[in-house]
């Protein structure tokens, strides 16, 4: 039996030491969160003086620079308007420039009041698209059996220009970010231009100002996927149609591509916002408005006062506020300074910014929650429907993307960190089978990537005629590049070439992610502040408005307003119009070297830097704020939960996976067909690039050579993926083995032929290609190669001889014994 003294030697032996390390653990668990705390505060100060220094940066390089300048030219003006040079000469000088100033205003405000008709006209015609080319619908949405407000239309290829029916098929998604639709197509030298001019038959799917009572981006997901089988179906003996987003529209063809895989042909996105948490610290003000404006709860209240609608003149407005010298101020200034001439290119502009579209409350709520404050589509939480996220991995067709340093609104880092945070590395790129392809260019703006940029239109015109030839690549991460080659003006020709690259290449093009961390905290807070409005703000709101205060508060907005006010219908603006045939019939222009006019130029100038100064400042300032409240300590755990937390595989692991071990497992089998595809792979796996002429030699063997021409196109893409996990995985092996595919020295022989083939001359091939030919030719007991092979050796080969090299029958494929796409427990796998 125990006495008290036992009991207490019992406590101090057992329990002391237990208290005394659990005391040790508290303490080292308080330190590490003082440390985390520390660490936080630091990071997020080291961010607030990057960008603020960053802005500095900016302002001292570019403002000052542009005012010195004017102080300089300031000089020069004013020695010309001097009334001492020539009284009587510097009374003329200056009646000229009244003259023809007074007359360009009254130009300039009959362009404005054509500009508040136009604006009146088109909605009242429900916002047709402003799409320059002919059109007709093929599927309007309102009749699908889930019905929306987008359709299908085909687009009427102009006269002088024929298309072929049995060429691959162009949709183009515009973005529905509240303008109208036509934005891809209102110019002739638009991308609607370049896919015509290439002979490909066009269709571009639009919408109309009003959705569809209870619409979602579900049934508007669907009834783009009705729009793509349809254009299949009109075009049964062409490839898959290629389907290009733009902005918005981008994500919305990632959508589509994702929740049917084996519906669309190459897709390709155009400054599409895709990773909206990314940018990087000092420049892309826009990703901080979820931060700072309140989230989702904001586009909730603007949907409730709308009568459960979201104007999207809300969403304008915010890209006005991104530049607010060049939309309110500076496109007016060279309106009036060329008021002669700039009326036809000013209006063809405003009647695409000036349609306001309409989305359901549930359509903006998913965009605003969904995508650009909770960043689900990269983390695969984002859902259409309850129970089916969207998983980007799904995707089975290449991927192009198309991005640029200068725009202000889509970054590279939102175009581009998605593929990161999708996939473990590029080993799982091509364990899928997946191709992506990206471009980024140095300063084309947004709207110029759509439109009438020259820059921009050259990289989508190397891409509509390069892509049969990107679909021949083998699967994995690649950067295009095309630089100048030859020739002049429209006869110029491009070089464009394939480099393959690593997720590190991409993370190079941000300055880091720690940024992103106080995205997640904002998001868990516009989750909490959403349902706070849900029960208690929303219900009085919904109270207060119905169908006649929604239409008021629309009409009421500030951009409609301002051309509504300055049409016809106002009696001031009303003489307007023949004021402007007098002047035009009177006409007075000053002389070009009137120096009046440099001096209005110089106003202008002034006025657009001031604009600027103001503008980098608050940019400045609502960074600074941003991080200071959301990258605090605080907030930073707060936002724990939703940060970036998806377990990526390592390369152990996708090795393991099941689709590999089967290419392992059967690396033997086959013949011609697969040893010549795997060459093909390593040479370019030992080059790192590829040139777009060897890649067409390439894709014209594969497709147009026997035997490779009885191969279906998924059968011929199973057998690339197949060999490119090979050589991913066992490369030297995957040489080794040659032999056992090429079991005649003729086949042999024929097969390094083919291979040499696609190089092109030996004095042109790099040194790596010429030691990995000649690798091939010693695993295969050849001699050394000396010749050059500058003609197709297939298009010699005699029928007899075709059945010697024909690979496994497509029986095979259909059986199962390989499969384009990776099994279900293998997506599971690699989930």
């Amino acid at each position: 039996m125990l006495n008290v003294l036992d009991v207490f030697s019992f406590h101090n032996n057992k329990l002391t030491p237990l208290f005394a390390d659990s005391a040790q653990s508290e303490a080292t668990q308080g330190v590490k969160r003082l440390t985390d705390s520390a660490r936080a505060a630091l990071l997020s100060g080291e961010m607030i003086t990057r960008g603020v220094s960053h802005h500095m940066q900016n302002q001292v390089k570019e403002d000052c620079q542009r005012i010195w300048s004017s102080f300089e030219h300031l000089g020069g003006v004013m020695c010309g308007i001097s009334p001492a040079n020539d009284p009587g000469n510097f009374v003329e000088i200056l009646r000229s420039y009244l003259t023809d100033a007074s007359q360009r205003g009254i130009l300039a405000l009959d362009v404005l009041r054509r500009r508040g008709d136009i604006f009146l006209e088109h909605e009242a015609a429900g916002c047709p698209p402003v799409l320059t080319y002919q059109y007709e619908v093929v599927i309007d949405g309102k009749d699908l059996p889930r019905p929306c407000n987008y359709m299908l239309l085909h687009i009427l290829p102009p006269q002088g220009i024929t298309v072929d029916a049995m060429r691959r098929p162009y949709i183009i998604i515009d973005p529905r970010a509240g303008h109208g639709a036509g934005i891809g197509g209102f110019k002739m030298d638009s991308q609607v231009g370049v896919a015509l001019h290439a002979g490909h038959p066009v269709y571009f799917v639009s919408f109309t100002r009003e959705p569809q009572p209870h619409q979602t981006l579900a049934e508007v997901t669907r009834a783009e996927a009705e729009f793509v089988r349809e254009v299949t179906r009109r075009h049964p003996d062409a490839p898959k149609p290629v389907v290009i987003g733009n902005c918005q529209g981008g994500w919305a063809t990632l959508l589509l591509a994702a929740t049917n895989p084996d519906l669309t042909g190459p897709i390709v996105l155009n400054g599409s916002p895709v990773a909206t948490w990314s940018g990087t610290v000092g420049t892309n003000p826009m990703r901080y408005n979820g931060g700072l404006l309140g989230g989702t709860w904001q586009a909730m209240f603007w949907s409730d006062v709308g009568n459960g609608k979201f104007d999207g003149a809300h969403l304008v407005t915010n890209f006005e506020l991104l530049n607010p010298s060049r939309n309110y101020f500076r496109k007016y200034f060279d309106l009036y300074q060329k008021a002669d001439t700039e009326g036809p290119r000013f209006l063809e502009f405003e009647t695409w910014w000036g349609g306001y579209f309409l989305l359901n409350e549930p359509e903006i709520h998913w965009i605003v929650e969904q995508l650009f404050v909770g960043n689900r589509l990269s983390k695969n939480e984002a859902r259409l429907e309850t129970g089916r996220n969207i998983d980007l991995k799904n995707i089975r067709s290449p991927i192009i993307v198309f991005t640029s340093y200068g725009d202000n609104i889509t970054p590279p880092q939102q175009a581009l960190n998605w593929i990161v945070d999708t996939y473990a590395d590029v080993s799982e790129i091509k364990i899928r089978g997946q191709r992506i392809v990206y471009m980024v260019h140095d300063q084309v703006g947004h709207l110029g990537i759509f439109v009438s940029s020259k820059i921009a239109q050259r990289e989508h015109t190397e891409v509509a005629t390069t892509m049969e030839t990107i679909e021949a690549l083998a699967p994995g991460l690649y950067e295009m590049k095309i630089e100048d080659f030859a020739g002049e003006g429209k006869h110029r020709t491009f070089t464009v070439s394939f480099h393959e690259r690593t997720f590190e290449d991409v993370e190079a093009i941000d300055d880091g992610r720690d940024d992103e961390v106080a995205f997640a905290a904002v998001a868990r807070a516009s989750e909490y502040q959403a349902e706070q409005y849900d029960l208690m703000v929303r219900p009085l709101v919904r109270a207060c408005v119905n169908q006649a205060t929604g239409e008021l508060t629309r009409a009421l907005h500030p951009l409609r307003t301002q051309r509504a006010l300055f049409s016809s219908r106002n009696p001031i603006v009303s003489a307007l119009p023949n004021l402007a045939e007098q002047v035009k019939a009177d006409r007075q222009q000053a002389a070009p070297d009137n120096p009046f006019l440099a001096m209005e130029r110089l106003w202008a100038d002034v006025v657009e830097q001031s604009m600027d100064l103001w503008r980098d400042v608050r940019d400045a300032w609502y960074e600074t704020v941003f991080f200071g409240i959301w990258g605090a300590p605080w907030a930073r755990e707060f936002g724990e939960t939703h940060r970036l937390r998806r377990t990526l595989k390592n390369e152990a692991e996708l090795r393991a996976l099941a689709e590999v071990q089967h290419a392992i497992r059967h690396m033997a089998d086959g013949g011609f067909v697969e040893a010549v595809i795997r060459m093909l792979v390593l040479l370019a796996e030992s080059r790192g690039n590829v040139r777009r002429d060897r890649l067409e030699r390439s894709a014209h063997l594969l497709t147009e050579s026997e035997p490779f021409r009885s191969l279906s196109s998924e059968h011929r893409k199973w057998i690339i993926d197949r060999q490119t996990l090979l050589i991913q995985f066992e490369p030297q092996s995957a040489i080794e083995t040659l032999p056992r595919l090429l079991k005649t020295p003729e086949q042999r022989a024929l097969a390094a032929d083919v291979v040499q083939y696609v190089p092109g001359q030996i004095t042109e091939m790099a040194p790596q290609t010429l030691n990995m030919l000649q690798h091939f030719r010693r695993v295969l007991g050849l001699p050394p190669m000396t010749n050059d092979v500058l003609e197709n050796p297939l298009d010699a080969v005699t029928p007899a001889s075709l059945a010697l090299l024909h690979a496994a029958p497509q029986a095979d494929v259909d059986a199962g014994v390989g499969t384009a796409t990776i099994p279900a427990h293998a997506q599971e796998n690699a989930a």
